[in-house]
Parts: C-alpha cells; structure tokens; sequence
C-alpha cells in the first residue's frame, strides 16, 4: 500500500462519519518543533488515523505516529537513534460539550473557526511529549554504561531530637 502526504487540516466531524482511515507520512520538514526539540529528524512522520463514533456517540479521532530521531545521550554526550512513539484519541470540544463527562482516554480538542483541526500540530505536540525526559543510551550500549556514577561518600543523618518531645512530656503530666 502506498503511503500518502497527510493533509494539513481536516473536519473531524465529517471524516467521522464517513468512518475515514487515514494511513500516510508528514514530512519532516512539517515537523520544525520536533527538530528544534532533537538532534535531528531521521525519517518523516508515519502515521495512522480512525476516525469514527464511540458508544457515547461522541466524534473519536484515534491514531498512532512514529518517527525516528536522534537524541543526545545526557550521560555520555554522543548522539543515538531513537524510535519516537505516540497512541493518541481525541474528540473535539463543541458548546454543549462538558469536558468533566469526558472518558478520560480522550484528549479534548477546540475546532477552528472553519470546524477543523490542525493534524500536523496534534502530531507534533504528541510526538514532542513522547520523547524520554532524559535521553540516554541503554545502560549496556552507553561508553559511560558501566562506570560508577557517585562522586564522594554521604554521610548518614543525624539523629536530631523530636522538636514535639517537650509537648509529649506535657501532655503526660
């Protein structure tokens, strides 16, 4: 099956109900945020898209986007492959809509003035949020993997008196 660009905007609402599929890429040039926040893009964004109705009847956009990028290993400094993945559902947010009745698997999501949502945004933002807090090789690829990591001895804590002991005393009496 041939992979096909993803457009820029889409009406959740109408591809809901045409029970729609999507299955393409964004290019990585699409993905400046996504650069600027790694060492660099390796592949363009693959993705897959559900749109669809839940038992609530509530509008569902459900997918998955994977990319490859680079990172830099915060404990050795060298840069690394990295498979970036997110799952994602949303359902767009309408005015009678509360967000307290949400199930909490689905992401609330405003429409636009014209009823869509910018894809390649929700991707990047979900993309952006799936890479690790601290980048760093497996501790068996690492250089620095196998070396001791504490600097200097820590000293136990002192065995302070209770500050309420006084009180307890008091309190017996």
């Amino acid at each position: 099956m041939q992979k096909v660009k993803l457009p820029v905007k889409v009406d959740p609402v109408r591809n809901a109900l045409k029970l729609l599929d999507y299955v393409g890429i964004v290019e990585k040039s699409q993905m400046p945020r996504l650069e600027a926040s790694t060492a660099g893009l390796r592949s363009d964004v693959n993705v897959t898209l559900h749109f669809g109705k839940d038992v609530q009847k509530l509008t569902v956009m459900e997918g998955t986007a994977h990319a490859e990028v680079d990172l830099v290993c915060q404990r050795c400094g060298d840069t690394f492959q990295h498979l970036c993945e997110a799952e994602f559902i949303y359902t767009p947010l309408f005015e009678k809509t509360n967000e307290e009745e949400l199930p909490e698997a689905y992401e609330p999501i405003e429409l636009d003035e014209n009823g869509e949502i910018d894809l390649h945004k929700i991707l990047e933002d979900e993309l952006i949020l799936s890479l690790p807090q601290v980048a760093m090789h497996p501790m068996d690829a690492c250089p620095r993997g196998n070396m001791d990591m504490t600097w200097g001895d820590i000293e136990p804590a002192d065995e302070r008196p209770n500050p309420f002991a006084v009180l307890e005393e008091l309190k017996r009496k």
